[in-house]
């Protein structure tokens, strides 16, 4: 079994490491795109042409299915990247986790880029899932690009920032950026420091790690043996895991299972 992944940048970790953790003998391919990042201040057919290019030179490997692990291109570029590659090849997008934020019944919080903050995208997705609930939507300016270069003054000032802006009586955050995943642990010591109440977070990457194996009818096994290997492609080009990755869990993840 192979999963590829694809991302501008480091975002597609989180879910790397959850399809690792259901499938530890399954070969991951992760295919992002250092050389055109960021893409969320690219134009929608801009966004789309880069993501094309990382799915097809995913799709060279010959993957069982392909995750879009990216927000901003699961917003653009999934019907395009459907047209080209189903249904030979499964394509799963990623839509930020406000249904499942919304029934614990509010107040939720929406971390997302400033791009996304506000987007009739996400207005959509708030208004279809979260209409009874208070929902706060709160800019991130810089944090995914502070993750993607392990920026650590960056990551801290984008996260104390954001957690400013959330109000205390918030029950709820959805990570809508997947490079925020990475920082869930801090994220979360951040806002429960002025919070009235335990905050839950809400991710996406254990929801599509799941839904890739349920598309090619394969089963979680995560006491399978770790034997599955890991191809990295940088803008297309075979690489190592970028140093960056190992700074966070999920990137030394990946190492310590010998994965690499």
């Amino acid at each position: 079994m192979k999963i590829a992944l694809m991302d501008s940048g480091l975002g597609l970790l989180a879910a790397a490491a959850a399809v690792h953790r259901l499938r530890p003998d399954a070969d991951l391919v992760l295919s992002s795109d250092p050389d055109g990042m960021p893409w969320g201040p690219r134009t929608p057919d801009d966004i789309t042409a880069h993501a094309l290019a990382c799915a097809r030179a995913a799709a060279a490997h010959r993957p069982d299915a392909l995750i879009v692990a990216c927000n901003t291109a699961s917003v653009h570029a999934l019907p395009t990247l459907r047209a080209e590659l189903e249904p030979a090849l499964p394509v799963i997008g990623t839509v930020p986790a406000i249904k499942p934020a919304a029934v614990g019944g509010g107040p939720v919080a929406i971390w997302a880029t400033p791009a996304t903050t506000g987007s009739p995208y996400q207005t959509r997705l708030i208004r279809e899932f979260a209409a009874q609930v208070s929902v706060v939507e709160v800019p991130c300016p810089g944090l995914a690009d502070a993750v993607q270069y392990a920026d650590e003054q960056g990551i801290d000032a984008a996260v104390g920032a954001a957690a400013g802006l959330t109000p205390p009586g918030v029950r709820a955050v959805v990570l809508g950026c997947t490079h925020y995943e990475l920082l869930a642990d801090r994220i979360r010591a951040a806002v429960q420091a002025k919070a009235a109440e335990p905050v839950t977070l809400f991710g996406s990457a254990a929801a599509v790690a799941a839904q890739a194996l349920r598309r090619i009818g394969a089963q979680p096994a995560p006491d399978a043996a770790p034997t599955g290997a890991l191809t990295v492609l940088l803008s297309g080009r075979e690489s190592a895991l970028p140093a960056e990755a190992l700074a966070y869990p999920e990137g030394g993840q990946l190492v310590r299972v010998g994965a690499v």
